[in-house]
């Protein structure tokens, strides 16, 4: 019962098998093996467009290694106040671009908008003294649970390539948004203006994955130095290859997205009516943002049921997340429990 995060899930078993068999014999290191080539070619063909992909281990090295070569070291990547790049890799952006500046924007629901986008760039000043902007960043999902609309991307890609910036997307939890938008992957991304790609797969049933697609293939040129360089280029690649072919093959990566959408939406019906309880955001891909009473967490964590209190201890704002293998039960065991906690909550005294 721990909605804590899809993070802490295991790997779906079809994954699990592919890497049992991946063990067999021997394969070149490096990525200089079939696997390494099938899942790339893969990749491109899932995108419907050619594209250069290397393969990486954590989402974190995916966003730094791709805005590294999108920015130069007084550069400046737009991105969402609260985006997991600004909020959540400690500085790693920062470090692998050589000391780029991250410009946080505002805006409701974990979105950034092209109006605010364009106002920061119409404010800047080219001048010797300031950074210059580079690169946009737009997490698909967002942090907030939402997802941006294939227009609003194409409008923030429109703003940001009329003022010379690539456009970057952080897609550790992409299926989710896939299915939520229900578009192809290619409409989603660089038929829509985006140049590279995050796309993150150990959220969603892989070991540990994460794919840097690269539609702007000029950024390839250095890519795989700094991958090395970053000490991001494992050995026996194999491993990493095999969990994107099975994570593509009948469809394994938009099913689970499905499902664990399909749970959060549960889950917040479930909220629904519960005393005291008020979403914060809309679900539209697989996390939950929702304040509950405090005895209701209370009751809840004694309950034995795992969660963050978000952004602070002792905060009522909870965040809840569904993953791949999420229990309808479980969910709606957590609804149940809830709405019982909430029943012993005293009535708002009058004044």
């Amino acid at each position: 019962m721990n909605f804590c995060s899809d993070n802490t899930t295991g790997a779906a078993p079809e994954i699990l098998a592919a890497l049992a068999a991946a063990n067999d014999g021997a394969a070149m290191p490096y990525g200089n093996d079939d696997f390494t080539r099938r899942a790339e070619a893969r990749i491109a063909e899932v995108f419907e467009t050619e594209a250069d992909v290397f393969l990486v281990a954590t989402g974190t090295a995916a966003n730094a290694l791709s805005l590294s070569v999108m920015t130069p070291p007084f550069g400046a990547v737009f991105c969402h106040a609260r985006s997991h790049i600004q909020c959540n890799e400690c500085g790693a952006p920062e470090f692998y671009s050589g000391g780029a500046k991250l410009v946080p924007l505002p805006g409701d629901d974990g979105r950034i908008a092209a109006g605010d986008l364009l106002a920061a760039l119409a404010a800047h000043d080219p001048g010797v003294h300031h950074v210059q902007p580079a690169a946009v960043s737009l997490s698909q999902s967002t942090e907030a649970g939402t997802v941006y609309s294939v227009d609003a991307v194409r409008a923030i890609a429109g703003v940001a390539h009329d003022h010379g910036l690539k456009v970057h997307m952080d897609g550790a939890r992409f299926a989710n948004a896939l299915v939520a938008l229900g578009c192809s992957p290619a409409d989603a991304t660089w038929r829509a203006g985006v140049d590279a790609l995050s796309l993150g797969a150990s959220k969603n049933g892989a070991f540990a994955a994460e794919a840097v697609v690269l539609f702007d293939r000029a950024l390839a040129k250095s890519f795989a130095y700094r991958r090395k360089r970053g000490g991001h280029l494992l050995s026996k690649g194999r491993f990493l290859a095999v969990q994107f072919e099975a994570y593509f093959a009948d469809g394994l990566w938009l099913k689970n997205a499905a499902h664990a959408n399909a749970m959060a939406a549960r889950l917040a019906d479930g909220l629904d009516g519960v005393p005291g309880a008020a979403l914060h955001h809309p679900v539209e891909a697989n996390e939950v943002f929702v304040s509950l009473p405090e005895p209701v967490i209370a009751g809840l964590l004694d309950d034995g049921f795992q969660f963050y209190r978000w952004q602070r201890e002792g905060a009522t704002l909870v965040r809840l997340v569904a993953a791949f293998n999420t229990r309808a039960e479980d969910v709606d065991a957590f609804a149940a429990a809830a709405r019982r906690h909430a029943g012993a909550v005293p009535a708002r005294q009058g004044t």
